[in-house]
Protein backbone atom coordinates (compact mmCIF):
# COMPACT_ATOMS: atom_id res chain seq x y z
CA UNK A 1 0.00 0.00 0.00
CA UNK A 2 1.19 3.57 -0.49
CA UNK A 3 2.32 5.40 2.35
CA UNK A 4 2.44 9.14 0.23
CA UNK A 5 1.98 10.65 -3.19
CA UNK A 6 -1.31 10.72 -5.79
CA UNK A 7 -3.14 7.53 -6.92
CA UNK A 8 -6.81 6.49 -8.73
CA UNK A 9 -9.51 6.75 -5.66
CA UNK A 10 -10.25 3.08 -4.33
CA UNK A 11 -14.16 2.53 -3.29
CA UNK A 12 -12.48 1.94 0.33
CA UNK A 13 -11.85 5.78 0.12
CA UNK A 14 -14.54 6.94 -0.41
CA UNK A 15 -16.12 7.81 2.85
CA UNK A 16 -12.49 9.62 3.62
CA UNK A 17 -13.23 11.62 0.36
CA UNK A 18 -16.59 11.81 1.40
CA UNK A 19 -15.69 13.44 4.81
CA UNK A 20 -13.13 15.85 2.68
CA UNK A 21 -15.95 16.89 0.35
CA UNK A 22 -18.40 18.03 3.50
CA UNK A 23 -15.40 19.94 5.05
CA UNK A 24 -14.86 22.21 2.09
CA UNK A 25 -18.68 23.26 1.83
CA UNK A 26 -19.50 25.16 0.70
CA UNK A 27 -16.60 25.83 -1.64
CA UNK A 28 -17.82 22.50 -2.96
CA UNK A 29 -21.39 20.97 -2.83
CA UNK A 30 -22.23 18.73 -0.68
CA UNK A 31 -22.10 15.05 -2.07
CA UNK A 32 -23.24 11.33 -0.73
CA UNK A 33 -21.01 8.35 -0.96
CA UNK A 34 -23.24 7.40 -3.33
CA UNK A 35 -22.79 10.07 -5.80
CA UNK A 36 -19.18 9.39 -5.24
CA UNK A 37 -19.39 5.88 -6.18
CA UNK A 38 -21.13 7.24 -9.41
CA UNK A 39 -18.18 9.16 -10.10
CA UNK A 40 -15.77 6.56 -10.06
CA UNK A 41 -17.67 5.40 -13.14
CA UNK A 42 -18.29 8.34 -14.57
CA UNK A 43 -15.28 11.11 -13.93
CA UNK A 44 -12.10 10.62 -16.29
CA UNK A 45 -9.99 11.80 -13.23
CA UNK A 46 -10.94 10.89 -9.73
CA UNK A 47 -7.60 10.47 -7.88
CA UNK A 48 -6.91 11.13 -3.87
CA UNK A 49 -3.59 12.48 -2.37
CA UNK A 50 -2.32 10.14 0.14
CA UNK A 51 0.28 11.16 3.44
CA UNK A 52 1.35 9.00 5.79
CA UNK A 53 -1.06 6.13 4.45
CA UNK A 54 -4.02 8.43 4.99
CA UNK A 55 -6.20 10.50 2.09
CA UNK A 56 -6.13 14.08 2.46
CA UNK A 57 -6.62 15.16 -0.18
CA UNK A 58 -8.43 14.50 -4.00
CA UNK A 59 -9.79 15.98 -7.08
CA UNK A 60 -12.38 14.72 -9.89
CA UNK A 61 -12.63 15.87 -13.15
CA UNK A 62 -15.06 15.17 -16.37
CA UNK A 63 -14.76 15.33 -19.99
CA UNK A 64 -17.48 15.64 -22.23
CA UNK A 65 -19.88 13.11 -22.54
CA UNK A 66 -20.18 12.33 -18.47
CA UNK A 67 -23.38 11.03 -17.15
CA UNK A 68 -23.33 14.66 -14.54
CA UNK A 69 -26.05 17.08 -13.94
CA UNK A 70 -23.81 19.70 -12.92
CA UNK A 71 -24.81 22.97 -14.38
CA UNK A 72 -21.61 24.19 -14.53
CA UNK A 73 -20.53 21.14 -16.44
CA UNK A 74 -23.27 21.82 -18.51
CA UNK A 75 -21.93 25.14 -19.31
CA UNK A 76 -18.51 24.30 -20.66
CA UNK A 77 -20.18 21.49 -22.09
CA UNK A 78 -22.12 24.13 -24.39
CA UNK A 79 -19.05 26.35 -24.93
CA UNK A 80 -15.90 24.12 -25.87
CA UNK A 81 -15.66 20.64 -27.27
CA UNK A 82 -12.97 19.61 -25.70
CA UNK A 83 -11.95 20.31 -21.66
CA UNK A 84 -11.44 18.50 -18.66
CA UNK A 85 -13.87 19.65 -16.22
CA UNK A 86 -12.47 20.34 -12.74
CA UNK A 87 -14.99 19.71 -10.72
CA UNK A 88 -14.10 19.32 -7.11
CA UNK A 89 -10.99 19.66 -5.05
CA UNK A 90 -10.41 19.54 -1.41
CA UNK A 91 -7.25 19.01 1.29
CA UNK A 92 -7.58 18.03 4.57
CA UNK A 93 -7.68 21.27 6.46
CA UNK A 94 -4.42 20.29 8.48
CA UNK A 95 -2.61 19.93 5.35
CA UNK A 96 -3.23 23.03 3.27
CA UNK A 97 -0.44 25.11 1.93
CA UNK A 98 1.82 21.96 1.41
CA UNK A 99 1.33 22.23 -2.43
CA UNK A 100 -1.15 19.12 -2.65
CA UNK A 101 -3.75 20.31 -4.66
CA UNK A 102 -1.41 22.09 -7.10
CA UNK A 103 0.50 18.36 -7.23
CA UNK A 104 -3.37 17.12 -8.46
CA UNK A 105 -3.49 19.81 -10.88
CA UNK A 106 -0.04 18.81 -11.99
CA UNK A 107 -1.23 15.28 -12.20
CA UNK A 108 -3.75 16.01 -14.11
CA UNK A 109 -2.26 18.07 -16.46
CA UNK A 110 0.66 15.33 -16.86
CA UNK A 111 -2.25 12.81 -17.56
CA UNK A 112 -3.28 15.33 -20.88
CA UNK A 113 -6.94 14.08 -21.47
CA UNK A 114 -7.77 17.37 -22.96
CA UNK A 115 -6.53 20.61 -24.30
CA UNK A 116 -8.32 22.51 -21.88
CA UNK A 117 -8.71 22.27 -18.16
CA UNK A 118 -12.03 24.07 -17.05
CA UNK A 119 -13.35 25.04 -13.41
CA UNK A 120 -15.98 27.58 -11.72
CA UNK A 121 -15.01 29.29 -8.58
CA UNK A 122 -17.27 30.68 -6.44
CA UNK A 123 -17.26 34.55 -6.99
CA UNK A 124 -20.52 35.06 -4.13
CA UNK A 125 -20.26 34.09 -1.56
CA UNK A 126 -16.57 34.60 -2.66
CA UNK A 127 -13.74 32.22 -2.63
CA UNK A 128 -10.13 34.46 -2.40
CA UNK A 129 -8.61 31.66 -2.08
CA UNK A 130 -9.89 29.32 -5.27
CA UNK A 131 -9.66 32.33 -7.21
CA UNK A 132 -5.95 33.49 -6.87
CA UNK A 133 -5.10 29.68 -7.16
CA UNK A 134 -6.01 29.47 -10.15
CA UNK A 135 -5.37 32.94 -11.36
CA UNK A 136 -1.55 31.79 -10.26
CA UNK A 137 -1.70 28.27 -12.15
CA UNK A 138 -2.52 30.10 -15.31
CA UNK A 139 -6.39 30.27 -15.09
CA UNK A 140 -8.64 32.93 -16.89
CA UNK A 141 -12.12 33.89 -16.23
CA UNK A 142 -14.45 33.38 -19.57
CA UNK A 143 -17.79 33.82 -17.87
CA UNK A 144 -20.10 33.89 -14.98
CA UNK A 145 -23.26 31.91 -14.26
CA UNK A 146 -25.51 32.00 -11.53
CA UNK A 147 -26.28 28.53 -9.89
CA UNK A 148 -28.32 27.01 -7.47
CA UNK A 149 -30.98 29.51 -8.07
CA UNK A 150 -29.57 32.26 -8.10
CA UNK A 151 -27.83 31.68 -4.30
CA UNK A 152 -24.38 31.59 -6.04
CA UNK A 153 -22.41 33.52 -8.44
CA UNK A 154 -19.45 31.62 -10.17
CA UNK A 155 -16.57 32.69 -12.54
CA UNK A 156 -15.71 29.83 -15.45
CA UNK A 157 -12.59 29.67 -15.88
CA UNK A 158 -10.41 27.87 -18.21
CA UNK A 159 -6.06 26.90 -18.99
CA UNK A 160 -5.14 26.48 -22.46
CA UNK A 161 -3.05 23.03 -22.43
CA UNK A 162 -1.99 23.47 -26.49
CA UNK A 163 0.70 24.25 -27.29
CA UNK A 164 1.35 27.64 -28.54
CA UNK A 165 2.20 27.65 -32.58
CA UNK A 166 4.07 29.92 -33.59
Amino acid sequence: MEDTGIRAVRKTDLGAVQVLNQGAVPNVNSVSVETLKNFIQQAAYFRVVVSGGVVVGFLVGFTPGADYGSENYAWFCRHYPEFMYIDRVAVAPEHRGKKYALGLYRDVERLAFAPLLACEVNLDPPNLRSLEFHRRFGFRQVGTQKTEGGAKTVGLMIKSLAPLTV
